[in-house]
């Protein structure tokens, strides 16, 4: 090709030239795979594509993308309105916005070479060219540039797909030369890496507008697991799912979808790594600052299952306001081993506020609290010295529980089980299932706690001889027991009896009579100093002793007692001596 004679070739063919082919095919290829930069958007001082929208004689008006529309009058052009038709792909740089806030455009100047000396220097300082797309080519499209011939590949040419690709056809470009080979008059032209320089210095000065702190508007362009990308117009903030609403949000995409237009808060901006961080739920007024005034400890409210965790249920009270029910705050009636056992998400249920901290963000709640506390009932029901008659629910090393009903289990001790022996363990009296009938020994409801007994209602040795006996009724039992003038009398295998000794009375009786023999004054009792004479004349003859004293009475004695009262509910015998 003759730089100074263009018409020398072919326009409707390609250049027959096939070196130029392979290096313009391998550049496509090996670049094809690029991901095509997003137009930027429309930024004062930046230079970007449009389609023309409409023309009338003083003006054309350019669709620039993103909802952005531009003027350029058709006097900024100095050698004359060029021949644009709607539809067209024009490059226009941005000088600011008219009163009605329509962006003004000016058209953009860029050089054309006039001959090959000029497109060496164009080449060797990476300046941008201008230049006209004449046709569509294999691989890619020609561009005349200083009366030459240019390729450029398609995957060079800033466009998507190949209707974007043919648009350019007639259309003024700025482009660069990325090689020229001077013996085989070979040029390749390249649009993309101008754009994506533009759509950089569009972003950077976008970047630069933003504030934290205030408000602006974008566009969903990308939904995530953890939150979605909003394009900030040419700048791309994250809007994390925390910050999306107050209440949890279980996936982003229940929120927002691609494409919707949102008025977001710019929460934080990092200037060295160019991250923006959004949010959605600051521009409503917090739920939980006005919690304080819903909610107080002590209230019964209604709420929602929000979510189910091991250790207990979270209940949404009011949007963005949750409290947790712990697992131990579920029932009275059961242990609760699993939240899911007793309630699901979307449940409706009262609770009781146990506790609540504004500041933390906090509120401890009860579901068991609503539903009546079943021990404050048992503990009416079933009083200390009434009897019931439940089965066994379980039985330890150190005792057996009781199903009292509604949850309440009574304990019996294993020392409360039988009378009058020793056993090793529970299950040798009671078994799991069995129905019992016991005593109520004991209530503690600070430890929630009802202590039974089972011995208490059996019969013993003491009741089978109560029953067998009555006052009056003289034996002969064993002295099993002396202590001062109390005896402990065996009167059957196993059954005492106490026996009192009048002792004192007699010293008494004795120190009478003495005093008024001395006196020579005062009566003497006759029938006394007969008794002592008596056992004194009993005494000097070496026989048994007459008198009833602890004294003369030994551990393991036989003598003759009479019943003088049976006290059944005491279990007590007391007796008297007689012999």
């Amino acid at each position: 090709m003759n730089p100074a004679n263009p018409a020398d070739q072919p326009i409707d063919e390609p250049v027959n030239n096939p070196e130029e082919s392979n290096f313009g095919e391998i550049l496509q290829q090996f670049e094809l795979q690029q991901t095509v930069p997003v137009e930027p958007q429309p930024a004062e001082g930046g230079v970007l594509q449009g389609t023309v929208a409409a023309v009338n004689e003083d003006s054309i008006f350019v669709d620039l993308g993103g909802k952005s529309e531009g003027v350029l009058l058709k006097s900024a052009f100095a050698d004359g309105v060029p021949d644009i038709q709607v539809g067209d792909l024009i490059q226009v740089s941005v000088t600011g916005r008219n009163a009605e806030g329509t962006l003004e455009l000016s058209p953009l100047k860029v050089e054309r070479p006039k001959d090959w000396s000029q497109l060496q220097a164009a080449f060797e300082e990476k300046r941008n060219i201008g230049g006209r797309v004449v046709e569509a080519v294999k691989g890619g499209l020609r561009v005349e540039v200083a009366g030459s011939r240019a390729f450029m590949p398609a995957s060079r040419s800033g466009t998507r797909d190949a209707i974007e690709l043919a648009k350019l056809v007639g259309q003024e470009i700025e482009c660069r030369i990325i090689n020229l080979d001077t013996v085989k008059e070979d040029v390749v032209v390249d649009r993309r890496v101008i754009l994506e320089e533009e759509a950089a210095k569009a972003k950077e000065a976008a970047f630069l507008l933003l504030a934290e702190g205030t408000v602006v508007k974008g566009r969903v362009r990308s939904v995530t697991d953890f939150g979605a990308f909003l394009d900030l117009g040419g700048v791309d903030g994250l809007l994390h799912v925390t910050d999306m609403s107050w209440h949890r949000v279980g996936k982003p995409a229940d929120v927002v979808k691609i494409g919707d237009e949102l008025e977001v808060k710019i929460l934080k901006i990092n200037k060295n790594s160019k991250k923006v961080s959004l949010g959605l739920k600051q521009l409503i007024p917090d739920p939980w600052a006005t919690a304080a005034n819903q909610f107080k400890v002590g209230d019964r409210v209604q709420g929602t299952v929000a979510r189910l965790t091991d250790f207990g249920a979270f209940i949404e009270l009011a949007p963005g306001v949750d409290g947790l029910v712990h697992v131990s705050e579920m029932s009275w009636a059961k242990k609760v081993r699993k939240p899911a056992d007793l309630l699901k998400v979307g449940d409706q249920v009262e609770v009781a506020i146990l506790d609540f901290k504004p500041a933390d963000k906090k509120i401890q709640l009860s579901l068991k609290q609503t539903l009546g506390d079943p021990f404050a009932e048992a503990v009416k029901k079933y009083p200390v010295g009434s009897i019931v008659e439940s089965p066994v629910t379980s039985i330890q090393a150190f005792g057996a529980f009781v199903d009292l009903g509604d949850g309440v289990d009574g304990m019996i001790h294993i020392g409360d089980m039988v009378n009058e022996k020793r056993i090793d363990h529970p299950k040798d009296v009671v078994k799991v299932g069995e129905v019992v009938r016991a005593l109520v020994l004991e209530v503690d409801q600070d430890r929630r706690r009802i202590r039974l007994g089972l011995k208490q209602l059996q019969p013993t040795k003491t009741d089978d001889f109560i029953a067998e006996h009555q006052v009056g009724e003289t034996l002969t039992a064993r002295v099993a027991d002396v202590r001062s003038n109390l005896l402990k009398v065996e009167v059957a295998d196993g059954v005492l009896g106490e026996c009192r000794l009048a002792e004192e009375k007699k010293e008494a009786a004795r120190g009478n009579a003495a005093k008024g023999s001395s006196s020579g004054g005062g009566s003497v009792d006759v029938s006394t100093l007969t008794a002592m004479l008596s056992a004194k004349w009993k005494e000097a003859k070496g026989g048994e002793p007459a008198a009833k004293t602890p004294a003369t009475i030994k551990v393991g004695q036989v003598r003759s007692f009479r019943i003088t009262n049976l006290d059944a509910a005491a279990k007590k015998i007391l007796l008297e001596l007689i012999g």
